[in-house]
């Protein structure tokens, strides 16, 4: 997985590039959990669930249909959606998004055995054909020393780049548009 710092930082290069009206601090912040969300499921470990397993790591809660139904319930806890308002699909694909970046870095990473994208249907793990980012180890204790740097480069490389020019490039447009 990639670490939770390069998960959160999608989230907030993302709200970055949208409206301000809508997409306010709340928003963003709601946004890093939805990003970090799907790893919840390591607590499947305590449980003796095997990591390949339905349940287990990267599977079901790395899924797009576990996307969007997150994406759906942040929004409707958060937001009282009103479904006749385009609006209510802005916070829903916000967070439906979020959440998906999660297992596509993971899908982007080193290591583990791949991510169950289309389970419930398919609990099958895949990767990316390109891995660049280091895999972080599970556990706070583990990113400790010399392996959370080497994590940390390799995300500051290429998700924090990446990042960065996508907020930059929406400060830009925003400015340009006043």
């Amino acid at each position: 997985m990639a670490s939770a710092f390069g998960h959160a930082l999608v989230a907030i290069s993302l709200g970055s590039a949208l409206k301000k009206k809508l997409f306010n601090w709340k928003v963003i912040l709601l946004g890093m959990v939805c990003t970090i969300l799907p790893d919840a499921d390591v607590i499947s470990f305590s449980f003796g669930i095997p990591y390949d397993s339905f349940w287990g790591h990267r599977g079901f809660t790395h899924s797009f249909l576990f996307t969007l139904i997150t994406g759906v319930i942040i929004s409707i806890i958060f937001f009282r959606l009103n479904f006749k308002r385009y609006t209510a699909y802005l916070y829903i694909l916000y967070f439906s998004i979020c959440t998906a970046s999660h297992s596509l870095l993971d899908a982007l990473t080193s290591g583990g055995l791949g991510v169950a994208f289309f389970s419930p249907w398919n609990n099958e793990r895949y990767f990316l054909p390109w891995r660049p980012i280091r895999v972080s180890p599970i556990g706070v204790e583990n990113f400790i020393g010399e392996r959370a740097r080497i994590v940390l480069e390799s995300e500051a490389l290429w998700i924090g780049i990446p990042s960065l020019i996508l907020i930059i490039f929406s400060l830009v447009i925003k400015r340009l548009k006043r």
